[in-house]
């Protein structure tokens, strides 16, 4: 049963600590852009998210006596759009700050726009890594695990394996090409005998998946890396079931465990799968379980993994301005690191050297339960045992 001690719980684990004053008249306003039209089934999760955290963020008396708003659009996976919705926001919106993107290459050039400039941008969700890394500049801060990350989440997992070959299949574009070459690397390191006897690049969204099955299949490698997500790894399973690609071969995969993309496959989905995601009908600890009652009590639905993001970027903001004092941007830009604040998925924090969160996710494998899929011995890995030292940063950070 929904409680007022269940919801006054979900508040706080959403909203990050506030000054608690009479509002100004002048909001603090976020310029939000994301691939809504492009990316439906993680975007519009994501967005109820926000919208669930910047309620209880004003409810409880906003962000240093102000009432945050947030002024969304829509770029529908183009990154030109996202650059003319982003000069919109900031010359004719006046916004304080920008956050959201979906895919990877959009991120990177919102990260280029905030340097460009000098705006501070908040990314949820774009995963690559040369967004806080090779391209990384002080007015970009990331969300959620990067593709080194994730790659670095499985592979102690890929490396137990008896698999010596392996393919890959990963989307054409920053994510994909970004995450083969970190789990190649990882778990190379980790078994210097491992192969590497093949890899497909689909187009992202329009992948041949009878053709791209039968090269792997051709490949005859002993396990399979897929970083293929959405519509791609749907139209994937189901040509591989069908064409046996899966028989006695071992399958890690990226992303696969998340709701937007686990529920689609239905009766479809191949059991065994080791992968990244969010198994969230089963997970018990109290931030999750409050995060869970409220957004069932305003969206008569389970969240997602992008209603998680949603809802702790807004938590991250939050606590980056209370950090800084205020939304000058250069106080941001510096005032951001360090600061922590509270997700459904417990504590986490903006990291100095790069500007990462240490937001995690969760590892498990896929199974089969009443026709649907889901994950099962999954444990959560916090994102801060996900990444490399210091020392390797500083190499690849460019400023």
């Amino acid at each position: 049963m929904l409680t007022r001690r269940t919801l006054l719980a979900a508040s706080a684990t959403l909203a990050a600590p506030a000054i608690l004053r009479a509002q100004t008249s002048t909001p603090i306003r976020i310029g939000e852009i994301n691939s809504y039209t492009a990316a439906a089934a993680f975007t519009l999760p994501y967005r109820n998210g926000w919208q669930l955290a910047l309620e209880q963020v004003n409810a409880a008396g906003g962000v240093l006596g102000r009432k945050l708003e947030v002024i969304s659009r829509d770029d529908a996976g183009q990154p030109q759009n996202a650059i003319r919705l982003a000069g919109e926001l900031l010359n004719d919106q006046k916004v304080d700050l920008l956050a959201g993107g979906f895919l990877s290459n959009v991120g990177l050039a919102l990260t280029d726009f905030a340097l460009q400039n000098k705006k501070l941008f908040v990314a949820g969700e774009p995963l690559s890594d040369a967004l806080v890394w090779e391209k990384g500049n002080r007015y970009t801060y990331r969300l959620r695990p990067s593709t080194y990350m994730q790659a670095a989440m499985l592979v102690p997992d890929a490396a137990k394996l008896k698999a010596k070959k392996w393919a890959t299949v990963a989307p054409n574009y920053e994510y994909g090409t970004s995450t083969v070459k970190w789990f190649k690397q990882l778990l190379s390191a980790a078994r210097p005998d491992v192969e590497w006897v093949g890899d497909q690049l689909p187009t992202l969204g329009k992948i041949d998946a009878g053709a791209t099955v039968a090269a792997l299949a051709q490949a005859r490698p002993d396990a399979i890396l897929n970083v293929t997500f959405g519509g791609d790894l749907t139209s994937f399973v189901r040509q591989g079931n069908t064409r046996g690609l899966f028989d006695g071969r071992a399958v890690v995969s990226v992303l696969t465990g998340e709701p937007e993309y686990l529920d689609p496959l239905g009766a479809e989905t191949p059991e065994g799968w080791l992968v990244t995601g969010y198994p969230v009908s089963a997970v018990t600890d109290p931030a999750n379980q409050a995060f869970i009652a409220a957004y069932r009590a305003k969206f008569n639905e389970l969240p997602k993994m992008g209603s998680v993001v949603g809802a702790a970027l807004i938590a991250s903001i939050v606590a980056g301005i209370t950090q800084s004092g205020g939304t000058d941007t250069e106080k941001m830009a510096d005032g951001f690191a360090g600061a922590a604040f509270a997700t459904p998925f417990g504590r986490a924090m903006w990291r100095a050297q790069d500007h990462q969160s240490t937001l995690g996710t969760y590892v498990g494998k896929t199974a089969l339960k009443d026709g649907h899929g889901t994950m099962v011995d999954w444990r959560y890995i916090d994102g801060a045992d996900a990444l490399p030292d210091d020392a390797a940063v500083k190499k690849m950070r460019a400023g």
